[in-house]
């Protein structure tokens, strides 16, 4: 009997070891299902993104954009930003010289037209037409041909943020109508306005050409355009039956070199920024400007209710027998968001986010806001903008765009223009400066 009694003590302690057993797997798998449903929420992967940007003023764009950057990481907590944020005049300079060396950041703020054509031919930047084409309610928005400048070899490698008329000719009309003068809309009534403003001890023209692109962007760009007409322009630029030494384009110069030789503008133009020339203008030194449609975020930022109630816009005086449109402006798109041809993988999904945040749908509404153009199609709410910016907004949707002169030169040629022009409102002959541009822009082709 103790022999059964043994067997069945021991019989009882290996059943209950096997059903323990049992038990134990059977949580083993509850656990690891768990474990398993546990991974699947995990947080994305997190990806380090690199982003280059010149939106470092207070002006209302420059501060909405930033804001976009923020809500974007926010929105992104997995997206790690590394964020430089450079001068818009040095910037251009900036993001060639890595370029050349390939070491772009992942995604940066691209120039239209000559720029982007030449890092899409480098190699160093990728097309974005995956990403456009699995959003067509925002590359279905925009306004016809707003690509045309980001498309090379029928690629788009960017997305315009905006749309830039360069030539706008902002006056004050206290100053004009306490003198006698009207906004002048001919070559003869500006040079009039020149020598009454001058004679009163106020600058008529303020400029800024510190950084050489204002004049060539802002000025040369539509006065040229008067003067030559824009299929000059074209062929000049392919060398295609026409050339920057010929008598029209010499012509051009020549009325731009009177404009300093009048006086048009404030002793030492050429040691100013862009920013300072704003400032005289704000603080109702000088009775004009010609600069682009941005300059409306930063005046609205900067100047008085006065100076912005007494500001008009209007588009360059006419040139006598000039074969360009005089109802014109020079303008292109804007600036929009690159991707390095580096990325890829999960790097590439988190710079296609970003991309689209900086230029998709909510992002053209909210720079419209921010009294600044777009090529977007979205209807301008008036009650949230600057009187001014309604004013410019009007002014551009009943003129004609003409080429702003670096978004379609090379390189080289562009900074002939832009060394050149300071050269010649300095008394150089303009047939000398039209050389240099000439050779420089033969040799940028052969490139």
């Amino acid at each position: 009997m103790s022999r059964k009694w043994i067997q069945a003590l021991v019989f009882v302690l290996i059943l209950t070891t096997v059903l323990t057993g049992c038990g134990g797997g059977s949580n083993a798998s509850t656990d690891n299902k768990d474990n398993s449903s546990n991974s699947a929420e995990q947080p994305a992967e997190k990806v380090k993104l690199t982003l280059w940007h010149n939106f470092t003023g207070e002006d209302l764009r420059a501060k909405a954009m930033r804001g976009v950057i923020d809500q974007f990481q926010k929105d992104h907590e997995n997206i790690q930003l590394e964020i430089q944020a450079i001068p818009p005049d040095g910037y251009r300079q900036r993001l060639k010289t890595v370029a050349a060396a390939n070491e772009l950041p992942d995604v940066f703020i691209m120039h239209p037209g000559t720029v982007a054509k030449e890092f899409s031919s480098a190699g160093v930047i990728q097309p974005i037409d995956d990403l456009l084409n699995k959003n067509p309610d925002w590359k279905d928005g925009y306004l016809p041909n707003s690509f045309d400048d980001f498309t090379f070899e029928g690629k788009i490698y960017s997305a315009p943020m905006s749309l830039s008329p360069t030539s706008i000719l902002y006056y004050n009309k206290k100053i004009l109508s306490d003198n006698g003068l009207s906004v002048p809309t001919t070559w003869d009534e500006l040079l009039q306005a020149v020598k009454v403003l001058n004679e009163k001890n106020i600058i008529p023209i303020a400029l800024g050409n510190k950084a050489p692109w204002l004049a060539q962007s802002s000025i040369l760009s539509s006065l040229a355009d008067r003067v030559t007409g824009t299929e000059w322009f074209n062929k000049a630029v392919e060398q295609d039956g026409a050339k920057f030494t010929d008598p029209e384009f010499v012509e051009a110069l020549s009325y731009m070199q009177q404009l300093a030789l009048a006086g048009a503008f404030q002793d030492g133009f050429n040691a100013i920024d862009t920013t300072q020339m704003e400032q005289l203008y704000a603080q109702g030194k000088a009775a004009m400007m010609i600069e682009g449609g941005w300059a409306v975020t930063n005046l609205v930022a900067s100047a008085s209710e006065e100076i912005l109630a007494n500001t008009g816009v209007a588009v360059l005086p006419s040139i006598p027998n000039g074969k360009g449109d005089p109802n014109s402006l020079s303008g292109a798109i804007g600036v929009g968001p690159a991707m390095s041809s580096k990325v890829e993988g999960a790097t590439k999904e988190a710079a296609e986010k970003l991309v689209l945040a900086l230029a998709g749908p909510e992002a053209q509404k909210i720079t419209l806001e921010a009294n600044q153009l777009i090529s977007f199609k979205a209807e301008l709410d008036k009650s949230k903008v600057n009187p001014l910016f309604a004013d410019l907004y009007e002014l551009v949707n009943k003129v004609s765009r003409t080429p702003v002169y670096d978004a379609r030169l090379t390189s080289q040629a562009t900074e002939a223009v832009n060394n050149g022009l300071q050269e010649l409102l300095l008394g150089a002959k303009p047939e000398d400066i039209a050389k240099k541009i000439q050779d420089a822009q033969e040799q940028g082709l052969k490139e």
